[in-house]
């Protein structure tokens, strides 16, 4: 069934483009470059360009700024290098059938795309008269091919048979050389270009002679600069740094003295080789004589928040280990050389004066998986342990990092000389063995290289509602809370036989301080806070791995769990002597696996990510569907990941293929799509400004997108609404009493079927909710916007990040927002013919709306059960006013009274105020014939009553289904229309108009 909902602020349906360009990436932080193919740099500008996922980072060190370029085919990428003249990037990929493709720096936009590799490309480079591009292709693939780029053609091509790892253009373009295993090889352009033929030639190569070092595999090559043009520079793993002369001769070669070095960089006068254990040596060009080290970056394990002083970086200690170099790139202008680490850490050295090196700039990134993202709360007082703007995320490189990307953080935090962004890293159990990453690289302990232990790692965590403690789950199945203060570790527990996917705290609102855990071991556990995280219950009512689970209500807290058995489960609490327990409500089975969810402001609805790539909407209360809609734009994969932004507009999905979407929650119309992590995406969390969605992934990289304008304001406008209708709560009297017999309000229409609802079916906000017909719920036109109901969304204070944001310069004028406070009718009944709204009845058939009557005070109080006359005369004879009932005029012309306005410019059929009890007055009409209900074949006598009262005219007149059936005089269960007791059935009206009523000619309205 379609999802009740009210219109609210819209994107306009938008072309492709607009929906890819909607929400922009702001920053990256992490690097994907597994060695110095994946890091290059502009000879023009001191630019640095790495690889981060499918996505190339162009870093500006000086000014800390990033520009991206985005690999459009999806696929990671593997190799870079810039053009000599730095306005091009050419990149290589991983894959089937990848591409080597060129960039235009300046415009972001692709040049060229050439196919003749089959399994992936291991490194690219331009020759440096920009007239060529080599690109050599994975072991498997064995294809090297020389391309003339501007004509999208091979000109040379031949085949390798062993793995090639790198290469470099000698100055004068006339050969390159490939290094690898067993292998360093010397190609020659000109003979083979110089033949005036238009199909491919084979490259002409010629193998250095190496002598005894014939058996190393060499890592790293460079052709020299400058007075050295004729010499060739090769690094081996085992530490051999060799040079060839002119003649392909290997002439010498220096011991490096390290345990493995794995990449090379030259400029005109130095050498630099990069080595294990964060070790840089430098030499001369000309005659290989040893100059000095580069200084070490930091240890493995280092206290980020410790380094506020320069001097911290270079005091070492004795037993530390710090991370392997695995990439360098050195640039010309600012004597600048780029190093990263296998930590996946990147410095800058200043080398003008390589006596006395300054480091320019560096970045600490995640070295493993990244699985998890969490945004702190925003708080008014001092109670915060980090500065406003700050998450945080922890990965299976077995760390916990906080972020925060303000410039201006707190006094209490100074800024690290580490990083620009990076607070602190939480080593769990102080582990250090994840920190390098093993995937890529020959490990030393293991030769297939594969890491230790890959069950390691922080799973899933989160901070808790009052920003003081961090619960963490790890792969291996243990809890653990930090205080965010100092970070202590103030519980550890073995909670789960297998890894913690899930962890979740209590909303403040509930009253009770609760922390949920599930695993893959098909156990919930809830702990209390406040008794020092005391076990209350475990549930196993799941079969599967639990992949999501959540707390909501405001004043009873309910549990909702889902898994990979395909079962959500929605449980209440329930207080007993020994505690609290959560006793099961309602239990969905669906066809599909569902992997996450999410809870929206209103804490009406959960937004669960289905196998199926459908986003499924179900109400909280009872469990029900209340939408389905496409989740992912791709027709391959699952959704893995739903997030909902704060302001309940807008959600975030993650698809297996990669993607991200940003989807309207009401319509579930794509806003926008991105794409540019090279692995699944873990975690997304929008940030409580509503300018940002960060996602996370297990490429290791954390992306910071920015929101469009449009977005962010959607989102804004709806916690103005939030704040309006706050506040119009707050000026209502507390102190208004109900009358001592409260009246039973309830509206409906006649619906073809009969529609019963349990007793905590509809809560009152849906009974005032519009339900809208599809087409309604598709984006409008931006003339046809409606205005922005002012929606009951919270109970309680608004939270301080949204009043924060509704204080801004940007929101606070009204002026960003116009909207017109009229309400149109939506329904097919819903215009008269001078096209004002008609608002007696409405279709539920086509609106799908159902309402919901209130619970007498007591069972005494309501005569209506027992009000069944078996025939038109009972009826009339045996009706009598009831103090406990008394029917809500709905007015239906101007002389009655308007409907009133509820604030959100729609109707709301209040019943008018009477002085007295005594002023009601009975009016009953005798009837000539029954009337028969569409759909029920059946003939059924109608109670007719008229209320009088201030503004009420006496010839209107409502009907009231009392009584059914005349053939079976014992009505039967479950086939009653009659009124019960409470909320077990609908109550129908039907309008009768006098001839005398202005609306009697009216020919809009629907035929009996």
């Amino acid at each position: 069934p379609p999802l009740c909902l009210r219109r609210r602020t819209r994107l306009l349906t938008a072309p492709e483009d607009t929906v890819q360009n909607r929400v922009s990436l702001e920053k990256v932080l992490g690097i994907t470059a597994q060695n110095s193919s994946g890091l290059t740099c502009d000879p023009g500008t001191g630019h640095v360009a790495y690889l981060a996922g499918c996505v190339v980072v162009i870093l500006n060190p000086k000014e800390n700024k990033q520009q991206h370029i985005f690999n459009t085919a999806r696929k990671s990428l593997s190799a870079l290098a810039f053009s000599p003249d730095g306005k091009f990037i050419v990149t290589g990929e991983n894959g089937h059938r990848p591409a080597v493709r060129i960039w235009d720096v300046e415009e972001k936009s692709q040049v060229a795309e050439m196919l003749g590799h089959k399994y992936g490309v291991a490194c690219v480079a331009f020759s440096p008269n920009m007239k060529h591009i080599v690109s050599m292709g994975y072991q498997h693939d064995m294809v090297l091919n020389v391309w003339d780029w501007k004509k999208d053609i091979v000109v040379a091509s031949n085949k390798v048979s062993c793995r090639v790892i790198a290469l470099s253009f000698s100055e004068d373009s006339s050969y390159f050389v490939t290094v690898g295993n067993r292998h360093v090889r010397f190609w020659f352009l000109e003979v083979s270009t110089e033949a005036k033929v238009t199909g491919t030639v084979p490259l002409v190569g010629r193998s250095g002679i190496l002598g005894e070092l014939h058996n190393n595999i060499f890592c790293g090559v460079a052709c020299g600069r400058g007075q050295m043009a004729g010499n060739t520079f090769c690094v081996s793993y085992s530490g051999l740094l060799c040079q060839f002369n002119e003649k392909r001769v290997l002439e010498k070669w220096i011991n490096l003295k390290v345990s493995m070095s794995s990449c090379l960089c030259v400029s005109e006068d130095l050498i630099f080789c990069g080595c294990t254990d964060g070790i840089v040596r430098i030499f001369q060009a000309h005659s290989l004589h040893y100059l000095t080290n580069l200084p070490k970056p930091h240890c493995l394990g280092v206290d980020v928040g410790q380094g506020l002083e320069p001097s911290f970086l270079f005091c070492r200690k004795a037993e530390a280990v710090y991370p392997d170099t695995v990439a360098l790139t050195f640039d010309p202008i600012h004597q600048w050389l780029s190093c990263v680490y296998r930590d996946h850490s990147i410095y800058v050295w200043d080398i003008k004066d390589i006596n006395k090196v300054g480091k320019m700039w560096s970045e600490l990134f995640h070295s493993s998986y990244v699985w998890n993202v969490e945004v702190y709360p925003e708080f008014e007082d001092q109670r915060a342990c980090l500065p406003s703007g700050s998450f945080l995320t922890c990965s299976s490189d077995n760390t916990i990092r906080f972020w925060n990307m303000d410039g201006n953080p707190d006094s209490h935090w100074q800024k690290n000389i580490f990083s620009n962004t990076l607070l602190k890293v939480v080593y769990v159990e102080n582990d250090i063995q994840h920190l390098q990453d093993t995937s890529h690289f020959p490990d030393r302990g293991s030769e297939n290289g594969t890491p230790m232990d890959v069950k390691a790692g922080v799973r899933v965590m989160q901070v808790s509602p009052d920003g003081q403690h961090l619960a963490s789950g790890d792969r291996s199945g243990n809890l653990r809370i930090h205080e965010l203060h100092f970070m202590d570790e103030l519980v550890k527990v073995e909670a789960h036989d297998a890894e913690v996917l899930c962890l979740e705290y209590s909303k403040p609102e509930t009253g009770l301080t609760l922390l949920a855990s599930a695993s893959r071991d098909r156990l919930i556990h809830v702990l209390n806070v406040e008794k020092n995280y005391n076990l209350e219950q475990t549930l196993d009512d799941h079969s599967s791995s639990i992949t999501a689970i959540k707390f909501t209500g405001n004043r009873d807290i309910q549990m909702i769990s889902c898994g990979a058995d395909k079962s959500i489960y929605f449980r209440s609490a329930k207080r007993s002597s020994d505690g609290l327990h959560f006793v099961r409500t309602h239990h969905v089975a669906e066809k599909t696996t569902l992997y996450d969810m999410d809870i929206d402001i209103t804490q009406k609805y959960v937004a669960v990510a289905c196998q199926d790539r459908n986003v499924r909407i179900y109400n909280t209360v009872n469990g029900k569907q209340k939408k389905c809609y496409k989740g992912s734009q791709g027709d391959e994969g699952s959704l893995l990941k739903v997030h909902v932004d704060p302001s309940g507009t807008f959600l975030a999905t993650s698809c297996s293929d990669k993607s991200i979407s940003v989807i309207d929650f009401y319509s579930g119309e794509c806003v926008a799509k991105m794409f540019g992590h090279s692995e699944i995406v873990t975690g997304m969390k929008f940030t409580y400004d509503c300018r940002h969605l960060i996602t996370v992934s297990g490429d290791s990289c954390v992306f910071i997108w920015h929101l469009g304008p449009e977005i962010t304001t959607c989102m804004k406008q709806h916690l103005l609404e939030i704040n309006h209708q706050e506040q119009q709560r707050q000026q209502q009297p507390k102190d208004r009493k109900w009358d001592s017999h409260p009246r039973q309000e309830t509206y409906a229409s006649m619906p073809s079927e009969i529609l019963s609802l349990s007793p905590g079916e509809q809560t009152e906000d849906e009974m005032e909710e519009e339900c809208e017909p599809e087409e309604l719920l598709k984006t409008p036109s931006k003339e046809s916007l409606d205005p922005d109901p002012q929606c009951l969304l919270t109970n309680g204070k608004l939270p301080l990040w949204a009043k924060r944001l509704l204080g801004d310069d940007d929101v606070a004028d009204g002026s960003a927002f116009h909207t017109k406070r009229s309400y149109q009718p939506h329904g097919r009944w819903a215009e008269r013919a001078d096209q004002e709204p008609l608002k007696t009845i409405l279709d539920a058939q086509d609106l799908d709306c159902y309402f919901t009557p209130m619970k007498p005070e007591s069972l005494e109080d309501s005569i209506l059960d027992t009000v069944e006359p078996q025939n038109l005369a009972g009826l009339l004879s045996e009706v009598r006013p009831s103090p406990a009932y008394s029917p809500c005029p709905m007015p239906s012309h101007p002389g009655l009274g308007s409907p009133q306005e509820d604030g959100c410019g729609h109707s709301s059929f209040l019943p008018l105020q009477r002085e007295s009890p005594e002023a009601r007055e009975l009016i009953i009409y005798s009837l000539e014939a029954g009337m028969t209900i569409t759909g029920t074949d059946r003939w059924v006598p109608f109670e007719k009553e008229v209320e009088s009262g201030p503004g009420d005219q006496q010839g209107d007149s409502y009907l009231r289904v009392s009584s059914i059936s005349s053939k079976d005089q014992s009505q039967p269960e479950g086939d009653s229309l009659s009124i019960t007791e409470g909320r077990h059935s609908p109550c129908y009206y039907l309008n009768i108009l006098e001839p005398s009523s202005p609306l009697a000619e009216s020919p809009t309205l629907p035929p009996p």
